[in-house]
């Protein structure tokens, strides 16, 4: 079969991220249809595009969970995974890029850079992703290439080296220039699939020669002697120059940048030469750092066939016909369908029964899997996304995915009997496959609460759970995910002592809790005991009291964040201390400290961009102004007024429909999560009242 053909040097795990709107998914249809896995054109706007499967997808015309494909260019083996633009599925992102080795960045050539951009694009920074960019949609009335490519160095501090110009903009957009051969690509037909290279139009030689020149100028660090053969006039070889443009970009230190119109069907069949020229295979990345369990020690895991098994769950997905799906990526070894896995993480063995590779919901079964590979998984029931899986020694554990925070949350009631029982699956099977969903009940209420990264996320999971749970739901209004934290440091001291006749508990704890000020951690422990006051093992006991005093916080209940806890003293009973008792009285301690360190209430400080016609602005300032907003600036952008602010999230609800109110339906808005802040007096006195 194809697949197993491939060679690793020969494979591309690659990501296509973008703002939402920048034409990802239909950059993705193209890439299919051009490379035959596809035999017809799939349109976002139609509803008809394959990695937009779900029906919330088609009917919203948005990417809302992450879909794998692979598809083959030139001998080489693509994995693919079209990810979410959208803020409130940003998880979707982050996952896929903790274990991808390559992105396309795409852009709104008329827009540039723009906010969603600017996250995906630093959460690749954490990954160190190494990642070429495509301007799409150069036919748009305002597309500028030049203009688009500065936003990338103003706003992402990136190193964008173009490899290709346009040929005209706009309506008159006619192809590309091709700055590696020096070649014009021209499109022949209407579907994109006739093209060819001619020579470039003369009113662009003389703009193309300095472009070439600035390329060879940026990539002479990687072959010195590029620089002597261009000054000497004599013709550079393609593939030398290509070869220094790709150990600039798997270095970090370039971006290749390409121009086209997917829609259009401009540009991807050089979009795909330059995933294969400039992009890694699994063997051009460093090794993956894995913990050995039980050993304060870390080893390299190479991408090689015959070394052990070791993978990672990156997501998890229910499927109505073969129920959960657990995707992997494999790091090393290979492995056959039938065959035990055990999950370090969780320090169990579990059966994988049956291997697959995806086509968005489409699934092929193959017999084993190897080094490189993206594949979906059925029988792994307790693994959960972020977590390793191994067969051989060294029991290994790679490092884990962080997930957001929510920062909304609504209450969710079930209208009858039957209802609840199925809510239940429901909230089980979407909780594990969205690591940044929480559900709880309520224990003062009885109520069952959802809790999302933003409106439209709640919105769909609600929507979800009545269409493929049949769940009939009452939904209550948003809430605000706030949080508590300290101002000061304080000392707290509690003993715990019950006596029942015969063995009783002792356990007696003196901390200090200080606030973390730069926001480094949510949470940090430190032992400073001396002298066996406090036995070692009652240590964890009482580390585990004081974050579950966290969790419900001092002031409302809501958890608390940002603090260092430090053990600094206490006693025990030889007889009746245990570990229940000292986690009491650590739990006891963290509150009596947390009382006397000025405890206050944050609340989520969401970034709001608005994309306007200047003749709106006034109004949309003015509102702004009355929901608290701090306004951070504004930029000229395509013809459109943007207004930067910071809007506390509790003063957010509904704003879309405001939004269109005020602006005739013509402004555009992105809003994201950034920070938390203490919330004022007068308004945390309101809340805590409640």
């Amino acid at each position: 079969m194809k697949e197993r053909i491939t060679t690793l040097e020969k494979t591309r795990n690659i990501g296509i991220m973008a703002h939402i709107d920048a034409g990802k998914t239909t950059t993705t249809e193209r890439i299919l249809f051009y490379t035959g896995k596809n035999y017809k054109l799939g349109s976002v706007d139609e509803g008809t595009a394959t990695m937009d499967w779900m029906d919330q997808e088609k009917e919203r015309g948005i990417t809302i969970t992450s879909a794998a494909t692979t598809a083959f260019w030139k001998d080489h083996r693509i994995n693919i995974i079209d990810t979410p633009g959208h803020v409130d599925f940003t998880i979707e992102v982050e996952r896929s890029l903790r274990v991808l080795d390559g992105a396309i960045a795409v852009f709104d050539a008329q827009a540039g850079v723009e906010p969603q951009s600017e996250t995906v694009w630093r959460q690749a920074d954490k990954y160190r992703v190494p990642r070429i960019a495509f301007m799409n949609k150069m036919d748009k009335i305002g597309a500028d290439f030049k203009a688009a490519m500065r936003t990338m160095v103003e706003k992402l501090k990136a190193n964008p080296i173009a490899i290709q110009l346009p040929i005209g903009s706009e309506s008159s957009f006619d192809g590309i220039v091709d700055l590696v051969k020096m070649k014009a690509v021209k499109w022949y037909n209407h579907e994109g699939t006739e093209y060819g290279y001619e020579d470039i139009p003369e009113s662009l030689q003389d703009e193309a020669e300095e472009a070439r020149e600035d390329l060879i100028m940026h990539v002479a660090e990687y072959d010195e002697e590029l620089i002597e053969i261009y000054l000497e006039g004599d013709e550079i070889p393609v593939d030398r120059l290509k070869a220094a443009i790709r150990k600039g970009t798997l270095d970090g230190k370039m971006t290749p940048v390409l121009c086209g119109t997917a829609f259009r069907n401009r540009g991807i069949q050089p979009l795909l030469d330059a995933v294969v020229d400039y992009l890694p295979s699994p063997k051009d990345l460093p090794p993956v750092i894995g913990h050995v369990l039980d050993r304060d020690e870390e080893i390299e895991i190479f991408p090689n066939e015959e070394d052990p098994f070791v993978a990672m769950a990156f997501k998890i997905m229910v499927d109505p016909f073969v129920g959960k799906l657990t995707f992997l990526r494999v790091y090393s070894g290979s492995l056959e369908k039938g065959s035990y896995v055990y999950n370090t993480n969780k320090n169990q063995k579990e059966r994988i029964s049956r291997l697959l590779f995806m086509h968005a919901d489409k699934r092929e079964e193959v017999d084993y899997i190897r080094a490189g590979d993206i594949v979906a998984v059925i029988g792994l029931r307790n693994t959960m996304t972020g977590e390793t899986v191994v067969v051989d020694e060294p029991r290994v554990v790679l490092e884990k995915i962080e997930f957001p925070e929510p920062v909304i949350s609504i209450a969710i009631e079930p209208q009858t009997k039957d209802d609840a029982a199925r809510l239940t699956k429901a909230l089980v099977a979407l909780v594990e496959e969205d690591p940044s969903l929480k559900s709880f009940v309520d224990s003062e209420t009885g109520e069952t609460i959802l809790s999302g990264m933003g409106e439209l996320h709640l919105e769909v999971i609600v929507e979800r759970i009545k269409r493929e749970f049949n769940v009939s739901l009452r939904v209550g209004n948003p809430q605000v995910a706030y949080r508590e934290t300290i101002r000061s440091s304080a000392v707290g001291e509690a003993k715990y002592i019950r006596q029942t006749g015969g063995k009783g508990q002792y356990g007696h704890v003196i901390l200090r809790v200080e606030p973390i000020k730069d926001n480094s951690s949510n949470f940090l422990f430190e032992d400073k005991t001396v002298g066996g006051t406090i036995p070692k093992e009652f240590i964890k006991p009482i580390e585990r009291g004081v974050r579950e005093a966290m969790d419900t916080g001092y002031l409302a209940g809501y958890p608390m964040v940002n603090v260092k806890v430090t053990l600094l003293d206490g006693s025990y009973h030889e007889v009746d201390s245990s570990e229940i008792a000292f986690s009491i009285a650590g739990s006891m301690a963290f509150k009596e400290a947390a009382r006397k360190a000025s405890p206050v209430l944050l609340e989520p400080i969401m970034a709001l961009e608005i994309n306007t016609p200047e003749e709106y602005m006034g109004d949309l300032i003015a509102d702004l102004n009355s929901r608290r907003a701090k306004i951070e600036g504004f930029e000229a952008r395509g013809g459109l007024k943007i207004i930067k602010s910071h809007v506390p999230m509790s003063e957010l609800f509904g704003y879309a429909t405001v939004s269109r109110s005020l602006s005739q339906g013509r402004a555009i808005h992105v809003i994201q999560f950034s920070h938390y802040a203490e919330v004022p007096e007068k308004i945390a006195e309101k809340i805590l009242g409640k």
